[in-house]
């Protein structure tokens, strides 16, 4: 009876021992609601990162348990996930996509020695104003998404009116507005300026002003469920308006709501990683789970990757060695070599032009 009590005893260290081992990590962004498709982007890197990572011992031969968050691109909620995500043990973020909800959740992670990376988030306060050392991003930024995209604007378009709008998002109003002030600074005068409500179905007094206004191309700052509705509006008035936005647009979704209204569609992303031969083996291994990886699927593989780099380079999880590894290193990922600035902004190529053409996007031919 001993034997089997010690036995059983031995056993349960055993499970306890591997339980304790297990590294917690986690990827937020909207799951649910109106911007899910980003979250799918998101959930679908980060699980294919783990489940890769574990496959090959691990970190530091502890295995990765995924959770997964959903803050539907809402503040409130963002934070409260971030508190919920600390009192669980949780060392590492991968998220969150939008910036109004990064932003905030990142105050949480900085005072729980969290590590976060957004994958998405583009707002220039996200690392400019970060609440710690443990803040970083593995995507551009909106002042060097709409330094490209103002310029291309005079460049291109100096025969036509100009309009921007924006969503009133941390995202579009930044996004709208360091486009705007780009194109400003290169000689550009805007014929319009204008805000519209996120999550309507019906843009037809903004078209309407758009089509009175004569205005040839509109830039939008916001996500791809507005953009598509606008777009198609816009046609439906009989205009021939060019719709110009940022990264909010990398997804299928946008053509699933545009239809062949959304052609000739123009947006700005990072260089598509898809299209790096290094990266094939990976693009493949999605492609036969019938996962497409568009958009942030390769971003927020990157995230969990350059973390976990860090993590071996540390030799633990510990919050302050794995930020001066953050700090110090450079980290082979899916999106190519790279590490991190003073600022926790990666050090990647910026952002060049796509074009929407019948149902998908790719670089934009000069």
């Amino acid at each position: 009876m001993k034997k089997v009590l010690l036995a059983g005893a031995a056993l349960s260290l055993l499970m306890a021992g591997s339980a304790w081992a297990d590294i917690k990590i986690a990827t937020v962004g909207p799951m649910t609601g109106q911007y899910a498709s980003f979250g799918a982007q998101m959930k679908g890197g980060a699980e294919q990162a783990v489940e890769d990572i574990n496959k090959a011992g691990g970190v530091n031969g502890e295995m990765l348990v995924l959770e997964v968050g959903d803050d539907a691109c809402d503040p409130k909620q963002a934070v409260a996930v971030a508190n919920q995500l600390a009192g669980s043990g949780t060392v590492f973020v991968a998220g969150h996509f939008c910036s109004g909800s990064s932003i905030p959740a990142s105050a949480v992670y900085s005072e729980e020695g969290i590590v976060q990376i957004s994958p998405a988030s583009t707002n220039p306060a996200y690392t400019d104003d970060r609440p710690g050392p443990g803040t970083f991003r593995v995507c551009g930024r909106d002042d060097q998404q709409g330094d490209v995209a103002g310029k291309y604007l005079v460049e291109n378009f100096a025969d036509k009116k100009i309009a921007f709008v924006h969503d009133k998002t941390a995202y579009g109003k930044g996004l709208a507005d360091a486009t705007m002030a780009a194109y400003e600074a290169a000689g550009g005068k805007p014929a319009l300026y204008e805000a519209y409500t996120a999550g309507e179905k019906d843009y037809t007094a903004l078209v309407s002003k758009l089509k009175a206004e004569g205005i040839g191309v509109l830039y939008v700052g916001g996500y791809h469920t507005e953009a598509g509705l606008i777009v198609r509006q816009m046609r439906e008035q009989g205009m021939d308006t060019i719709l110009i936005s940022g990264d909010a647009l990398v997804t299928d979704e946008y053509w699933a709501i545009t239809g062949e209204a959304g052609e000739g569609t123009l947006m700005t992303f990072s260089p598509d990683p898809r299209k790096d031969p290094d990266a094939q083996p990976l693009v493949e291994k999605f492609r036969a789970k019938g996962v497409e990886p568009e958009g942030y699927v390769l971003y927020t593989y990157a995230a969990v990757q350059a973390w976990a780099d860090a993590v071996k380079a540390a030799g633990s999880t510990d919050f302050d060695a794995v930020v001066e590894a953050l700090n110090t290193g450079t980290f082979k990922t899916v999106l190519g070599e790279s590490g991190f600035d003073d600022k926790g902004d990666v050090k990647l190529p910026g952002y060049v032009f796509y074009e929407w053409k019948a149902g998908t996007y790719d670089y934009l031919e000069n």
